[in-house]
């Protein structure tokens, strides 16, 4: 978009519109719900009709009148619930043809917005839960439902904070824009460069040291950035290159950066927009919620980081010198300011003081550390675009939370949530790794055509209650759904981070995502260990959080070498089955089994270390 064009002006006076209203319903107070909600999807509307095309081979003539027409009917039934939700509610059950007419009109903006904005599949899970709402009599089994009015859906979507206007588009509407905005500033700002720099100085002179860099930068960058695929092409850009010079293959190298940008959505202290749904969802105050995530996090980055290093130990790789490398003490002097916004955010939250106030907080913090140096000052032209950007990376986030309202809506008209659960209690026969499985490919599958946030939306809807039937607490329930969202970032065939990556790296899209899977095994691996030792969400007494811990990094630890088959040295066949066959008796709820387990992983290891250390001597000798 030409930024001298009407058009152009328009985006980024809404845009600035956009961000201005939520700046101060954060610094002040919310609206109520419907106001808050409305105003904020009306104004996004009106941005994706403007920045987003009709086709991309539409012309002119065609394109301005039609995205005219749908910019004033975004505000039209925007504006209708804005100034009429009073009356509205006041004659809740009866109401009029404008109610009906411009719900009905809201929602087919929302699902044309949606194809534009987030492709087709999306929309058409959309379209099917709609589908599915009217055609309830004609279906067989276990789908049939009676079947709803036009006039009842439309109510229920349109007019009821249990559909467009429910928790997803609220969370988004409050907590996951401020947080974006926080993000996008801090990058444009320098925040990037910094933690890459100090990345490197910490990991860089290790084996594999690019890689191993690449997993700690990506876990700074993507916990604030939010969004793994934005950071798999920034980070990317740096550390790629550099994991390729070092003997990284094309492939391994897109895979490292996409699976460790993908943990970054589950890194706290922000963790993508699902912390901010899940504390609205299961109540649980948000500060709670990224304690309790801290620890898989963790064990997440350590199951990567094996990966790299086992690969380097294999092809007998080595850091990069000194001189190559920033030293820390440096990279803090320049940039060192940049953690004080995240100080202040952390601070806050452990105040107990709002998500959405914090971040105004933060966000206001950025802006003044910014003016602490030169190199991170901006012009009023750099944060005007700084602002419009952040305007524009909420985009896809609003309307998916918007559409998966639509999903959530039709799922309460007609009880196909229950079902679901049923069937998936039915077909697990009541063990949970079976039904973590269906979970896991329900997530793959959605996870093709919907982004993140959207796929932890509709699976924690219709799964989420048979995990909780099964004995799973509301909350690790969450946890787990919200982890396994995030695969569709690392598995082919639709891996998004690792395509992202492939570009920068030169690499087969297809083989980058299947490298991303393997180092990324720790999103299957850990929500397991969220059951079946849930000290690591540390909940229990200190000696049950210790003892879980210990064995989780236990089957980290004993996963790595059992599928790379080498750690200090080559794994042998049979000792990478002992490995796998200790990983799964660890879940075993009998302590002399994970004691034995404990000593079958450690002995094999130290075995290893062992045998290398004499390997080594003897070519010294």
């Amino acid at each position: 978009m030409q930024l001298n064009t009407l058009p152009a002006r328009l985006f980024t006076t809404v845009a600035l519109l956009l961000v201005g209203f939520q700046l101060y319903t954060a610094a002040y107070a919310p609206l109520s719900a419907i106001f808050q909600r409305s105003a904020h999807l009306t104004l996004v509307l009106v941005l994706v009709f403007l920045l987003k095309p009709l086709h991309p081979r539409a012309p002119d003539w065609l394109r301005w009148p039609v995205d005219t027409a749908l910019v004033l009917l975004s505000l039209a039934a925007g504006g209708y619930l804005l100034f009429n939700y009073d009356a509205i509610v006041e004659r809740m059950g009866w109401y009029n043809a404008w109610d009906i007419g411009l719900g009905a009109v809201l929602v087919v903006l929302l699902l044309e917005a949606t194809r534009r904005t987030l492709g087709w599949v999306m929309t058409g899970l959309a379209m099917l839960f709609l589908a599915y709402v009217f055609a309830g009599p004609w279906l067989p089994g276990l789908l049939a439902h009676k079947g709803y009015s036009l006039e009842r859906t439309v109510a229920q979507l349109y007019l009821t904070t249990e559909g467009i206007f429910g928790v997803p588009l609220g969370v988004a509407a409050t907590y996951v824009f401020i947080f974006i905005l926080f993000g996008v500033m801090l990058e444009a700002t320098g925040a990037g460069r910094f933690f890459i720099d100090l990345a490197y100085a910490l990991a860089g002179r290790r084996r594999g040291g690019p890689a191993k860099a690449a997993v700690v930068a990506s876990g700074f960058m993507a916990s604030f950035s939010g969004s793994a695929i934005a950071n798999a092409a920034t980070t990317g850009a740096f550390t790629i290159p550099l994991m390729k010079r070092l003997g990284y293959t094309p492939e391994e190298s897109a895979g490292v950066e996409a699976s460790a940008s993908t943990g970054g959505q589950i890194m706290p202290p922000i963790m993508g927009a699902g912390a901010f749904l899940m504390a609205e969802y299961t109540g649980v105050p948000y500060l709670d919620i990224v304690t309790m995530a801290l620890v898989p996090a963790l064990l997440y980055f350590l199951t990567v980081y094996l990966f790299v290093d086992a690969i380097a130990a294999k092809r007998g790789m080595r850091g990069q010198p000194r001189a190559e490398l920033p030293s820390i003490p440096e990279v803090l002097r320049t940039g060192g300011h940049f953690l004080l916004p995240l100080a202040v955010l952390i601070f806050y939250l452990v105040q107990g003081v709002s998500p959405t106030r914090v971040g105004f907080i933060a966000v206001l913090a950025v802006f003044l550390v910014s003016l602490l140096r030169a190199s991170s000052r901006l012009s009023p032209r750099a944060w005007i675009d700084t602002l419009v950007r952040a305007a524009r990376a909420a985009l896809p986030v609003t309307i998916a939370c918007a559409t998966a309202g639509i999903v959530v809506g039709a799922v309460g008209l007609t009880g196909i949530g229950l079902k679901f659960s049923d069937l998936v209690v039915s077909l697990s026969g009541g063990h949970i790794p079976i039904a973590l499985l269906l979970v896991a490919l329900a997530s793959l599958v959605l996870g093709m055509g919907l982004p993140v946030t959207a796929a932890y939306i509709v699976l924690v809807v219709l799964a989420g209650p048979a995990l909780q039937d099964l004995g799973i607490a509301l909350i690790t329930a969450h946890l787990v759904v919200f982890w396994l969202s995030q695969d569709s970032n690392v598995t082919p065939p639709v891996a998004l981070a690792a395509y992202a990556a492939s570009g920068i790296a030169g690499a087969s899209p297809m083989r980058a995502g299947l490298q991303a899977w393997k180092f990324a095994k720790g999103l299957y691996l850990i929500p397991l260990l969220m059951i079946y030792a849930p000290g690591i969400l540390l909940d229990g007494t200190p000696q049950v959080i210790a003892w879980d811990i210990l064995i989780s990094l236990a089957a980290v630890v004993g996963l790595v070498p059992a599928l790379e088959g080498h750690q200090f040295a080559p794994v042998r066949w049979w000792e990478r089955l002992l490995l796998a066959a200790g990983v799964v008796a660890l879940f075993w709820s009998l302590l002399w089994v994970q004691l034995a387990a404990l000593a079958l992983i450690a002995s094999i290891l130290a075995w290893n270390y062992l045998r290398e250390r004499g390997r080594a001597a003897a070519v010294v000798g």
